[in-house]
C-alpha cells in the first residue's frame, strides 16, 4: 500500500489503437492505454484499455476497495479492458467511472451500456458486482474526487472529442494528455494551460514529425510536438505515450535516444514503469 503522502504514476498499457503483443513489443509492452496514479492511499485510473486487466489483478492483491476510473474518451482501444477488470465484479468494491467528452445527450453510462450489449458483448454492465456509478462532466471543469486531490481538465483535439487531465496532490502534478492532434498555426492553448509548470506530462506521441503529414486529421500528435509543448510550459519530465502499434522495441529505443537529445530527462512509456514527481 502507498503511504499517505506517496504520489506516483505507473503504466499498464502504453499503445494506441490496438493491442500488439509479440516478440518485437515485449520490452515496452503491447497493451492499449491504462495508467494508474496513486495519491496516498487513493487510486485513480486513466483509461480502460487492455492494460486494465493486469491492473485489476494487481490491485486485488493490494486489498483496494475504492477506485475512480477517468476516461479520456470512449474509442474502443480506451475502454476494451473494462469487461475484463476483475475488480469491477467484486461486491465489496466501489467503482466510479468518469468522462467529460460526450455530447448530443449521450452519457458515460449509456455509451458503456451500448458497448457491453448484444451483439457486441455477451453480458451487460449490470453483471458487475461492485457498486458502480457513472459521472459526467464537461472538459474544462475542475474536479475534486478526494480530499487533497484536484483534477483539472481540458478539451483535446480528437475526433468525437477527448479530455486531458492534470492531477494535483501534495504540491506536485501529473498530466495525462492523450488522444490529441496539434495545430499547424501554433501550440494548443488548452494543453499549454493544463500542463503549465507540471512535474510530469504524459503526451500522445503516436507519430514523428516526419510521419505526421501522412496522418493529418487522425487525431494524434508527435513526440517532437510534445517536447515543444513541454518546453513552452516549463514542464519537468516529458513522457512519450500512445505508441504506434507498428513500433518495435528497437524503434522505441531509437525514439528514446532522439528525445533525450532534444529534451534530456524525458522518458518513453513502457509497461511497468513507475515515475514520481
Amino acid at each position: 500500500m502507498s503511504s499517505d503522502s506517496d504520489f506516483f504514476v505507473r503504466f499498464w498499457g502504453v499503445r494506441g489503437s490496438i493491442a500488439c503483443p509479440g516478440e518485437d513489443t515485449a520490452v515496452y509492452g503491447g497493451n492499449t492505454p491504462c495508467v494508474e496514479i496513486r495519491c496516498g492511499s487513493r487510486l485513480f485510473v486513466f483509461d480502460a484499455g487492455t492494460g486494465l486487466r493486469n491492473l485489476g489483478k494487481s490491485i486485488a492483491e493490494d486489498g483496494i476497495t475504492d477506485v475512480d476510473l477517468f476516461l479520456s474518451h470512449t474509442h474502443i482501444d480506451h475502454i476494451v479492458g473494462l469487461p475484463f477488470f476483475c475488480y469491477a465484479f467484486k461486491p465489496q468494491n466501489a467503482l466510479r467511472i468518469w468522462s467529460g467528452h460526450l455530447d448530443d445527450g449521450r452519457t458515460t453510462e449509456s455509451v458503456l451500456r451500448q458497448f457491453m450489449a448484444d451483439p457486441l458483448f455477451p453480458v451487460p454492465v449490470d453483471i458487475f458486482g461492485a457498486d458502480v456509478s457513472y459521472h459526467d462532466f464537461r472538459a474544462g471543469d475542475m474536479l475534486t474526487p478526494s480530499e487533497g486531490v484536484v483534477l483539472r481538465t481540458a478539451m483535446l483535439n480528437h475526433p468525437q472529442n477527448a479530455t486531458g487531465y492534470r492531477v494535483e496532490f501534495g504540491g506536485k502534478s501529473i498530466c495525462y494528455v492523450t488522444d490529441t492532434e496539434h495545430f499547424a498555426d501554433g501550440p494548443d492553448r488548452n494543453i499549454l494551460g493544463l500542463i503549465d509548470g507540471a512535474d510530469i506530462v504524459i503526451y500522445d506521441s503516436m507519430f514523428t514529425d516526419a510521419e505526421y503529414p501522412d496522418y493529418k486529421d487522425w487525431g494524434h500528435s508527435t513526440w517532437e510536438e510534445g517536447a515543444r509543448l513541454c518546453a513552452a510550459a516549463n514542464v519537468g519530465t516529458f513522457v512519450v505515450f500512445h505508441h504506434l502499434p507498428d513500433r518495435t522495441d528497437a524503434d522505441l529505443d531509437a525514439i528514446a535516444a532522439a528525445v533525450e537529445a532534444v529534451r534530456p530527462g524525458s522518458r518513453v512509456a513502457r509497461e511497468g514503469m513507475t515515475l514520481r514527481p
